[in-house]
């Protein structure tokens, strides 16, 4: 598109030389500073004040907000445990961050949630930021509100997973290589952006490994293949930026290393490549299974996409041959590609294409004409009135496990959600018809149908997150555990139970079945039980002590006569006392 038709009051100006990624007609912002601040502080409350309306639920949940606990309370920041053994998984930038958080704030829900909302909110401002250096006030408004309003971005935000971390120090990395290759960064600027890239990797490599430095390492070089862009090399700042990457990330992993000369071999060898290359961690899925994770998790701006990858695809080169929106594409194409060959897969892996894929999107939205998005908006009014059809079809669901009285009670949120997004949606068919020029009035309230879409009927999930959490057994479990020696053994029979060591506040003995914790076992075995036999003696032997187990292994082990008495239980775990003579 012609740099002269994009004019100084949309980011640039023909005399600057600078031809943006989102180069296109000005659009004005629709509202002012003081509102658009309003509008962050509303997205900060309706970010932040769910967080503790969930309880954890397993298995992340559970696993991280445990591990940050015992670090808490072993004071051992080096090496990572869980339920009490070595956890070599993954790197610490997240345990620490939560570790910290329940020792500033106290241990609890939305504590264990804050790190991960804190970085999903900051990668909404980034983005936004990100996209008015680029290009324009409006673009960067627009891409805000479409990473705000992304079901796949904001959902993950509210759930103490690793992949969210990640992904912001991900973007990061990528949106400060952006801002260094601008043809108007000065020289200090573009190494001040550079060596926030290269911190950034450092912390990406510190929440989930070599992922952190390998995704953006290979987009570059494809990128450069593609383009021919050799030059950008020359920008990167190589030598002082490896000094800023290896400053950051090197301490922690040489440090365990010392304590624990089986770290290297398990975590890069097995955790880092087998886990990728091969099926052992049974995540399997097949080749389109992140399809459909980017298609609902991008459901609002669906109808616009085609035209937002056209639109970026037109953009020219800047003048020092860097091109923003090739970046782009090669970002999102290579992480989602890398992700869906895997032998591993679950749904928050390719979370990091989000960021890249609003600023795409954001960069076109602004250009959308009146009648475009007008169609857009009675499309996705008859979206949701599908929606709330088929969510009458939840009522069907249940079985012994999770009864349909909770899936009744889910049903309720899904209406509730369907609603206020209707009622949104409703008025920005109203803000529309009667808006002058941009869509980005609009938008604002369509983006806030699906912003409280997701938050509602994820808030709604507690119905069934109260019961897979252990929090009901928890009381039960801890007054026992009060009145019993502070020696009493606490076994977990052939069952790892994620987040009732959490809420109970104590670790569990493994017994036969070690789960994930295989390689903490392996390591310091005496820690274990290796058959429920072999437990059945000490069980037996033993003047007191409370087990978890499933609910058919209790009813096999009543069956057998195991002195047993239980003392909480649900529809999948039963918790049980020694009895005091047996």
């Amino acid at each position: 598109m012609p740099l002269q038709r994009y004019s100084r009051a949309a980011g640039a100006s023909p005399a600057d030389g600078h031809a943006p990624y989102g180069a296109g007609l000005a659009q004005p912002l629709p509202a002012g500073r003081v509102a658009i601040a309003l509008l962050v502080l509303a997205l900060a409350v309706i970010w932040f004040a769910p967080l503790g309306w969930r309880h954890l639920v397993p298995s992340d949940e559970g696993r991280y907000a445990e591990m940050a606990r015992e670090m808490l309370v072993s004071g051992d920041w080096i090496t990572p445990r869980y339920n009490g053994y070595k956890y070599f998984e993954k790197p610490p930038l997240q345990t620490w961050a939560n570790a910290l958080t329940f020792a500033w704030f106290g241990i609890g829900e939305w504590q264990a949630r804050l790190y991960t909302a804190l970085t999903g909110f900051a990668g909404v401002l980034l983005a936004g930021f990100t996209a008015r250096r680029l290009a324009s006030p409006a673009a960067g408004f627009a891409t805000a509100l479409v990473l705000a309003s992304a079901p796949y971005w904001n959902l993950m935000g509210h759930f103490d997973t690793l992949d969210m971390g990640l992904s912001f120090w991900m973007e990061c990395a990528l949106c400060t290589l952006l801002l260094a290759q601008r043809t108007d960064a000065a020289k200090r600027e573009r190494r001040a952006w550079m060596w926030a890239c290269w911190a950034a990797m450092a912390l990406a490599v510190l929440s989930k490994g070599l992922v952190g430095l390998i995704l953006p390492g290979a987009t570059l070089v494809f990128y450069t293949l593609i383009e021919r862009d050799w030059a950008i090399w020359k920008r990167l700042h190589l030598a002082s930026g490896l000094v800023v990457f290896f400053a950051i990330a090197a301490p922690w992993f040489v440090l365990v290393q010392l304590r624990n000369p089986e770290f290297f071999n398990f975590f890069f060898v097995v955790q880092q490549f087998e886990r990728y290359l091969t099926p052992d961690q049974h995540r399997p899925g097949p080749i389109h299974y992140f399809v459909w994770v980017v298609l609902v998790g991008f459901m609002p701006w669906l109808s616009i996409a085609a035209q937002s990858l056209r639109h970026a695809a037109r953009t020219p080169r800047e003048t020092n041959g860097f091109r923003p929106a090739m970046l782009l594409f090669v970002w999102s194409a290579f992480i989602f590609i890398f992700f869906s060959v895997s032998h591993s897969k679950l749904v928050s892996y390719v979370l990091p294409i989000a960021p890249a894929l609003a600023l795409i999107i954001g960069a076109y939205l602004p250009h959308v004409s009146r009648d475009a998005w007008r169609r857009h908006l009675l499309g996705y009014l008859a979206l949701l009135a599908i929606v709330a059809v088929g969510a009458i079809f939840i009522g069907r669901f249940g079985d012994a496990r999770t009864p349909n009285a909770l899936y009744l009670e889910f049903r309720n949120w899904v209406f509730a959600a369907v609603g206020v997004a209707t009622a949104l949606t409703l008025l920005a068919l109203w803000i529309n018809r009667r808006a002058q020029a941009s869509v980005l009035p609009s938008a604002t309230a369509f983006a806030a149908a699906w912003l409280m879409l997701a938050t509602i009927a994820g808030t709604g999930h507690e119905a069934f997150g109260r019961y897979s959490s252990g929090v009901l057994l928890a009381p039960a479990v801890k007054a026992a555990l009060a009145r019993l020696p502070a020696d009493a053994p606490f076994y977990s029979v052939a069952l790892l139970d994620h987040t009732l060591p959490f809420y109970v506040g104590h670790t569990t003995i493994m017994v036969q079945d070690a789960n994930e914790l295989t390689f903490g076992v392996q390591q310091e075995p005496q820690k274990w039980v290796p058959t429920v036999a072999e437990w059945i003696e000490r069980w037996k032997a033993a003047p007191y002590g409370l087990a978890v187990m499933t609910v058919s292994r209790y009813d096999e082990l009543a069956a057998a006569h195991v002195p047993m008495r239980v003392i909480a239980r649900d529809t999948r775990r039963v918790v049980v006392e020694k009895p005091e003579a047996s």
